[in-house]
C-alpha cells in the first residue's frame, strides 16, 4: 500500500514538473486531453490512497476490529499502515474533499451565471458585438455557447484578423474548453501538487483554439498577427474597463488574451509548423497515469483481502 502511495506521489510531482514542456512539445489537442485526464486520474488516485490509508489505520484499532468482527492480531501482524499516518491521511482527505466541493460549487455557479448572461444577449446568431470602446472578446459557455466581441476590439483588428478572432472563440465553444478548465481546477483542489498543471492546461486550450483558427483561415502568419494585435488591444484597454459580463469568459478557461506571458509563446508557435504527434511521449504519459490507477486498485484489493482474512480468522 505504501508503495502504491509513493508511486502516486512520485508521478504527481513528475506531472507538475513536466506539464509545461508537454504543453509545448505535444500538439495542443493531445496535450490538453493528456494533461486534463492525467490530472483527474491522479487526483482520484490521491484521494483514494488517502482513504485507503485512513481505513487501513482505522481497522488496526480495537473498537473498529471488534465492530467488524475481525482478528486484530492478524491485522496488526500485517501492519497495513501506521496509525499516525492513517490519522494524517484522514485529515488530508477531509481537507481535499472540502476544497473539491468549494471549487465545484464555484464553477457550477459561474456556469449558471454564464448561461443566464448568454440568454440575455441579443439572439441574432452566435456572435454578438456589444458597444464598448474597451477591446475584449470571450466565449460564453452555455446551451448554445455564445461569442461576445466588443466594438473596441472590432475596430482594433482588420477584417481578416477578425475572422481569426471569431474562429479562435468558436473553437473554445465547440471544444467545450470550460469543462477542461473546470476539471483542471477540480484536480488541483484535490491534490495541490497538481496546481502547475492548471496554467499548462490553460495554455494548451489557447493553443488548441489558435491552431483551429489558423486552419480555418488557412494562414498561420495571419493567425499569429491577429493574436498579437488582439492581445495588444486588450492590454491597452483602460484599467477596470471591459465588456459587461466579461468575467463570464473566465469560465471557459484561462486568461487567454489577457495572459501576457503566454501570448509571445503562442505567437511563436503559430509562426512554426504544427507540432508532430510524438506518439512515444504521449504513450509514456498515458502508461504512467494508468500505472498509478492500477496500483491504487491493487492496494484496495489487498486491503479488502486482509479484512476478509481477519474476519475469517475471528470466526474460527
Amino acid at each position: 500500500m505504501l508503495l502504491a502511495g509513493g508511486l502516486v506521489l512520485a508521478v504527481s510531482v513528475l506531472a507538475a514538473v513536466a506539464a509545461r514542456p508537454l504543453a509545448e512539445w505535444l500538439p495542443p489537442l493531445a496535450a490538453a486531453w493528456l494533461l486534463v485526464s492525467g490530472a483527474l486520474v491522479l487526483a482520484m488516485a490521491s484521494g483514494a490512497m488517502l482513504g485507503l490509508l485512513a481505513l487501513a489505520a482505522a481497522v488496526r484499532t480495537p473498537s473498529v476490529a471488534a465492530a467488524g468482527h475481525e482478528s486484530l492480531r492478524l491485522i496488526t501482524s500485517q501492519d497495513p499502515a501506521p496509525l499516525a499516518l492513517g490519522v494524517l491521511a484522514a485529515v488530508l482527505l477531509c481537507v481535499a474533499a472540502l476544497a473539491a466541493v468549494r471549487v465545484a460549487w464555484r464553477r457550477a455557479a459561474a456556469l449558471v451565471a454564464a448561461h443566464r448572461g448568454g440568454r440575455r444577449l441579443p439572439s441574432a446568431g452566435q456572435v454578438v458585438v456589444i458597444d464598448d470602446v474597451a477591446a475584449d472578446a470571450y466565449a460564453v459557455p452555455g446551451w448554445p455557447g455564445r461569442i461576445v466581441v466588443t466594438s473596441g476590439m472590432m475596430q482594433a483588428l482588420s477584417a481578416d484578423e477578425r475572422r481569426v478572432l471569431i474562429a479562435h472563440e468558436r473553437a473554445h465553444v465547440a471544444g467545450c474548453h470550460y469543462l477542461f478548465a473546470a476539471g483542471a481546477r477540480l484536480a488541483a483542489a484535490v491534490s495541490p501538487l497538481l496546481r502547475p498543471l492548471v496554467p499548462a492546461i490553460g495554455y494548451s486550450l489557447e493553443r488548441w483554439s489558435d491552431e483551429q483558427a489558423a486552419s480555418a483561415v488557412g494562414d498561420r502568419e495571419l493567425a499569429a498577427r491577429a493574436i498579437a494585435r488582439a492581445a495588444l488591444a486588450v492590454a491597452a484597454a483602460p484599467p477596470g474597463r471591459g465588456a459587461p459580463g466579461s468575467a463570464l469568459g473566465a469560465v471557459a478557461g484561462p486568461a487567454g488574451l489577457r495572459g501576457a506571458g503566454e501570448v509571445p509563446r503562442r505567437v511563436a508557435a503559430l509562426l512554426r509548423p504544427s507540432p508532430p504527434p510524438r506518439w512515444l511521449l504521449l504513450s509514456a504519459g498515458v502508461l504512467l497515469v494508468a500505472a498509478c490507477g492500477l496500483s491504487v486498485m491493487a492496494a484496495a484489493l489487498s486491503l479488502h483481502g486482509l479484512i476478509e482474512a481477519a474476519q475469517a480468522a475471528r470466526s474460527r
